[in-house]
């Protein structure tokens, strides 16, 4: 028997070809288990890449080589990569657009506009705290011995 967190979360699985409503489906997993879902997206979150195309698509739909620009340091590949998981997992949808050259265009869908809804007050914290999260490493360094992180 696992233990039993606060943090449990009602999931509901739902199967495309499956009729049952989804209150029939729904079982309690917590996030701590190996198994839960929901961890897909904390690997969502945990990449940084990610974050910054939601962010960036929550205020308009954009083109593959105008994110490449204002994603300071992201490769092609790396910015294909991310684009494809975010298309997945069904937080960005992608649109071909018939001119010369084709152009492709990313959007953000329902789900993505939620997630990057809550993922502003990381960002928020991120940008307030930094300079105390700054502090902290080097005095851990400077106690530590090491020189930089």
């Amino acid at each position: 028997m696992s233990p039993s967190y606060p943090e449990e979360t009602e999931l509901r699985e739902v199967a495309p070809s499956d009729a049952q409503s989804n209150a029939d489906r729904s079982e309690t997993i917590s996030v701590y288990q190996e198994g839960c879902p929901a961890r897909l997206v904390f690997e969502r979150l945990a990449d940084k890449w990610a974050l910054l195309v939601v962010r960036l698509l929550k205020h308009r739909p954009t083109r593959f080589n105008q994110l490449r620009r204002e994603i300071e340091g992201v490769s092609q590949k790396v910015l294909s990569q991310t684009l494809r998981r975010l298309e997945r997992d069904g937080l960005v949808s992608r649109e071909v657009i018939a001119s010369t050259p084709v152009a492709v265009e990313y959007s953000l869908t329902e789900l993505g506009r939620s997630l990057a809804e809550a993922i502003e007050p990381l960002i928020a914290w991120a940008v307030t705290q930094i300079e105390d999260v700054l502090d902290a490493q080097f005095r851990y360094d400077a106690q530590s011995g090491k020189r930089n992180g």
